[in-house]
């Protein structure tokens, strides 16, 4: 699958996914991502590399058909009976592309390991299960699910739906990264604002000046402006 020439266009084979999977009735909307949204996700997606996937299942029966399914698409698959300490710690090890849970009914365990996972080792992770309880689907997808799946799919229509979660979670990581770098930037604003405000009291200076003296320090040291910034509101805070 060739990859999109320009990473700010969305790459065609999204779209030509997304209409199998609409046809298939897995999704109502697939919102549009950019190549750079996507990140090691999409290199799954446009390279011959087999997909890697975490079974999760205490069931060994359902288990083994689950591993027979996936492997049958051509993926790479690990299996664990559950989610055990050594097992969060291996994570970096294994280097699932999906992690994928199989459980009659998401525990308070289960859900608990998942927000672990989700806080420490983000991953895709599509939750399949017979429970179809709201208050479950919103439990797990606060926990950190991608994807929550009612039993009774096709073998053959379970890798497009790993594909999907993999996708939908690199957006939502994206906008993640998005959120957290506005959120960091509108700190450093507030900070330059009031070190520039403690500058034109201390020094009689006008706004523009106080500015400039603090972009000149913040190059002499080879520094960042909100540093310099951060230093000048410490100061100030420690002499009042």
């Amino acid at each position: 699958m060739p990859r999109a020439s320009n990473p700010n266009m969305v790459h065609p084979a999204f779209s030509q996914l997304a209409e199998e999977l609409l046809c298939l009735g897995y999704i109502g909307y697939f919102g549009l991502i950019q190549g750079w949204h996507v990140g090691c996700y999409m290199s799954v997606m446009t390279t011959s590399s087999p997909l890697r996937v975490l079974i999760i299942d205490a069931d060994p029966e359902r288990r083994a058909l689950l591993v027979q399914s996936l492997q049958t698409n051509s993926c790479l698959v690990m299996e664990r009976a559950s989610i055990t300490p050594d097992l969060l710690n291996g994570l970096p090890q294994l280097q699932p592309d999906v992690i994928v849970i199989d459980a009659d009914s998401p525990d308070r365990d289960t859900l608990e390991n998942v927000c672990m996972i989700s806080r420490d080792q983000p991953h895709p992770i599509v939750l399949f299960t017979d429970d179809d309880d709201e208050a479950k689907i919103t439990q797990a997808i606060r926990a950190g699910v991608t994807s929550y799946v009612v039993k009774g799919i096709a073998p053959e229509r379970i890798k497009p739906i790993l594909q999907v979660a993999m996708l939908r979670f690199a957006e939502h990581q994206a906008l993640r990264q998005d959120l957290a770098s506005a959120q960091n930037q509108l700190a450093e604003r507030k900070l330059i604002e009031r070190a520039k405000g403690i500058v034109m009291q201390q020094k009689n200076m006008n706004e523009s000046a106080a500015y400039n003296l603090l972009r000149k320090m913040a190059m002499e040291r080879n520094a960042k402006l909100a540093d310099i910034a951060a230093q000048v509101v410490d100061l100030a805070q420690a002499f009042t």
